[in-house]
């Protein structure tokens, strides 16, 4: 996801005058695009088996080795992605098809079905349904008048219905008589009509007559009343469809101005019925149910029915007390349909995705279209060239400067398909999270939906294990493992909801702590051993950190603080960048040897601690620092610089953790007090079995306590000052035992090459509704949902990965004076896009 330590080993290597490794042949797959494994895995299987396997094991590694080279035979990346863009094309003309031809009314959906996925959790079917809070539902409701229709079961959903307006109402009254109901300018009455009969209907034809006391939404239903009253008869049935002809007309005039409301009736528990209610039977009541369909579902379609609180009722009606009405989950359901109906247009909640209309298109949107659209064009125009170039390109998140060998450089085409290939990208994007077509469905956490996965993926990892090239601590491969195994905890975290179990929350908090420790450590060996302080290469951390995030907040219309990881990283770099390149600069080659610069590089460090403190400290002075224009465009949210201080004060000793531990490990290597051969233990055995014992203790304590924690804000609170227990106790696991030190997995270090992009894009195309909720690709089946969308999802993120490097190498060139104009260039566009964003 991060810049980082990766620069610690190629800065290393130019230090000490050592070429890089040559790469393995599976390495030259990762690099060219290709799966992370290795291809000429029987020349590796016969080398180890002769090295250092006898009989069985034998056998055991050649299968295992073999397994993995014909995985990697039939399925590469390329391939990968060729299959996800038919996967895409697929879908999306299935889901506009569906949506023309099947119905695509999120407000039918939501009214309609629907199911429960866990603890009265309600999931309307391919939409999202919004958790209202009272001071929403009051500001949707206001000045509204709304009269609820019916009987008892009408009277439990008035109840439920103002309770999210105001939760301290109590059920009191009398049960047979009408309810008002009145909190600031809205007005919510319950009126007491058991049957449908003429009292009804002059009731509602009193409502044509005026304007003045007409309800701006009607809520209607009965039934039981009417069976129970005539003992189920079939002429009672009759009576009530005539009934309800008499007043459809009526309804359907309401409905031209206000909102009407069929509630189709709930199912009973006949078990429980007590004897005056045994004529009430889950038969009569289909019947009543299809006599009012019949009746009310005319050609107009203008009167709404409510059947989702019945299909959550056939669900819980065992939990009924006395077998008819409800219990308050289920009905809680239907008022929280009713409220998503009425107020998700008004509000537009980002996770009320049911009944809601894609957003308009903003100024900055038509601009990124057109210059997307002319790109696209243009490529067009000039064609393809086929030999623009080999997919190799450096690393700009390592440091690693030597040039690649490559066949030519990128060209006007390579560029113009470079971004031509980034247009079509950021349409799906805009198709997914944006547009109306394809569904989406909310969060709902359980251990299995967060364990399991993890479970599966650990699997893998450890099943694609290789030797490392090198067995220096944190070296490449390592650091590409750890940021890839991270990643996707942090993924299924996000998409399992885990959020909602507070130990889950305090461990993946950890492993963003982690990755700014990466960022400070990378950093700083760079800068320490280097000494590259060119414009060039901040120039090039900057644009491979920021590009995808930028045009994401053009093209999905958000700020940039809304993909907070990027500006913090971002932020921690240029920090870093200033404590090494301000004078004094210091160097390892200056200060080798000398205690005094030594010294000195660690005051500068307590100065960064002085800084951080001051800032962690003093609350306005921050908040005064960016909340400045322009400077506060990049960090406010929602006109709010809160989220950015959250954010910031929760890791803020995370880097500079990082940059002393890189100091310290740095040292240590110098002065050859460690052992970093492969095989060989980091320290002494006597040493190293002291380190390992502490650092297992310190694990599990740190784990223990996470696991005890109830209170976020308390943990919280904590987690500054002692997330760097659990960091520094796993990189010791990991690496003072030499076998660990010269293993790692080459699945997880594949994912870590592209977890910047994972990260980023996971918003859009892997969840839905800004991460609020989860994208549907593949409705009525969450199994091959999550395998089909994860599957194209990678493949973007790999993508997008390629197109930021490549056009990195235009964007940025090492002449100085064509690298200042496009910096001003840059400035100038920033300038205006902030301008933009200021005047919407």
């Amino acid at each position: 996801m991060i810049v980082e330590a990766n620069e610690a080993q190629g800065a290393q290597s130019d230090s000490d005058q050592t070429p890089l490794h040559a790469s393995t042949e599976a390495e030259a797959h990762a690099g060219s695009g290709h799966a992370p494994l290795g291809s000429d895995f029987v020349s590796v299987a016969a080398a180890r088996l002769s090295a250092c396997c006898h009989g069985g094991a034998k056998m055991a590694v050649l299968a295992y080795s073999l397994g993995k080279r014909e995985i990697n035979q039939y399925f590469s990346i390329k391939n990968a992605k060729l299959l996800s863009v038919a996967a895409v094309i697929f879908l999306t003309l299935f889901h506009t098809a569906s949506r023309y031809y099947g119905g695509g009314d999120t407000c039918d959906w939501l009214l309609s079905s629907g199911r429960f996925l866990g603890d009265n959790v309600w999931q309307p079917y391919g939409c999202m349904l919004h958790k209202y809070k009272s001071s929403e539902a009051k500001f949707c409701l206001r000045e509204k008048r709304i009269a609820f229709v019916g009987d008892s079961r009408i009277r439990q959903l008035f109840y439920s219905f103002i309770k999210m307006m105001n939760p301290e109402v109590k059920e009191v009254g009398n049960k047979h008589e009408n309810i008002p109901f009145v909190d600031g300018g809205s007005t919510v009455d319950f009126l007491w009509y058991a049957e449908v009969n003429n009292s009804l209907k002059e009731q509602l034809m009193s409502w044509t007559v005026g304007s003045a006391s007409k309800p701006d939404v009607i809520i209607i239903g009965a039934a039981t009343w009417s069976i129970k009253l005539h003992n189920g008869k079939s002429e009672a049935l009759f009576q009530y469809k005539a009934n309800l002809t008499a007043i459809s007309d009526t309804l359907e005039k309401l409905a031209e101005h206000s909102e009407v409301y069929w509630v189709l009736q709930d199912p009973v528990f006949e078990d429980v019925l007590s004897d005056s209610r045994k004529m009430i039977t889950n038969e009569q009541i289909n019947l009543y149910n299809e006599a009012a369909l019949s009746t009310l579902n005319t050609s107009k379609k203008k009167v709404k029915f409510l059947e989702a609180s019945r299909q959550a009722a056939m669900e819980t009606i065992s939990q009924s007390v006395d077998g008819l009405h409800l219990p308050e989950s289920t009905r809680d359901v239907g008022a929280m349909v009713l409220m998503n109906s009425m107020c998700n247009k008004i509000l537009k909640p980002i996770d009320g995705s049911c009944c809601q209309s894609a957003p308009p298109l903003s100024i900055l949107q038509m601009l990124a279209a057109i210059v997307l659209v002319m790109s696209i064009c243009g490529f067009l125009v000039l064609g393809y060239n086929r030999q623009r170039k080999s997919r190799h390109v450096p690393d700009v998140e390592s440091g690693e400067e030597k040039k690649p060998t490559v066949v030519g450089q990128l060209n006007p085409k390579g560029s113009l398909l470079a971004i031509c290939k980034m247009s079509l990208i950021m349409l799906y994007f805009y198709l997914c999270d944006r547009a109306d077509i394809f569904m989406k469905e909310q969060k709902f956490y359980t251990h299995s939906t967060f364990f399991i996965p993890l479970i599966y993926i650990f699997v893998l990892g450890i099943f694609y294990s290789e030797n490392s090239r090198e067995a220096k601590l944190l070296n490449r491969e390592q650091t590409d493992e750890w940021k890839g195994w991270m990643q996707l905890v942090i993924l299924i975290y996000h998409f399992s909801g885990a959020s909602a179990f507070v130990p889950v929350y305090m461990h993946v908090r950890v492993l963003v702590a982690a990755y700014l420790f990466q960022t400070g450590y990378g950093h700083f060996s760079f800068f320490w051993l280097k000494g590259d302080f060119g414009l060039y290469r901040v120039c090039q951390v900057l644009f491979r950190l920021n590009f995808l995030v930028v045009v994401l907040c053009l093209v999905m219309d958000r700020p940039y603080q809304f993909y907070y990881f990027v500006p913090l990283v971002t932020f921690w770099f240029a920090v870093i960048y200033a404590t090494m390149a301000l004078w004094p600069q210091i160097l390892l080659k200056q200060a080798n040897g000398s205690a005094f610069w030594n010294l000195a590089i660690l005051l500068k460090l307590l100065g960064l601690l002085v800084f951080i403190c001051f800032f962690a400290y003093s609350q306005e002075v921050f908040e005064a620092v960016f909340s400045l224009w322009p400077v506060s465009k990049l960090f406010e949210l929602q006109g709010s610089i809160h989220e950015w201080w959250f954010r910031w004060k929760l890791d803020r000793f995370a880097v500079i953790n990082g940059m002393l531990f890189a100091f310290i490990y740095l040292l240590l290597q110098k002065c050859q007090l460690l052992s970093e051969a492969k095989g060989e233990p980091l320290f002494s055995n006597k040493i190293s079995n002291f380190l390992l014992f502490v650092s297992v203790v310190s694990f599990m304590t740190y784990s223990i306590w996470a696991s005890g924690c109830k209170n976020k804000s308390e943990c919280n609170e904590m987690h500054p000052y002692i997330s760097v227990v659990q960091i520094l106790a796993f990189i010791l696991i990991r690496n003072i035992p030499g076998y660990a030190r010269s293993l790692y997995s080459s699945f997880f270090a594949w994912f870590g090459k592209i977890s910047l992009e994972l990260f980023i894009c996971q918003y859009h195309i892997w969840l839905a509704a800004d991460t609020k909720g989860i994208l549907v690709l593949i409705p009525g089946n969450p199994t091959l949902n999550i395998i089909v969308s994860t599957f194209i999802f990678v493949c973007v993120a790999h993508e997008i990965s390629q197109i930021t490097n490549d056009l990195a190498q235009v964007a940025i060139p090492k002449e100085s004076g064509p690298l200042l104009k496009r910096l001003l260039v840059a400035g100038v566009f920033l300038v205006l896009v902030l301008i933009l964003s200021r005047n919407e």
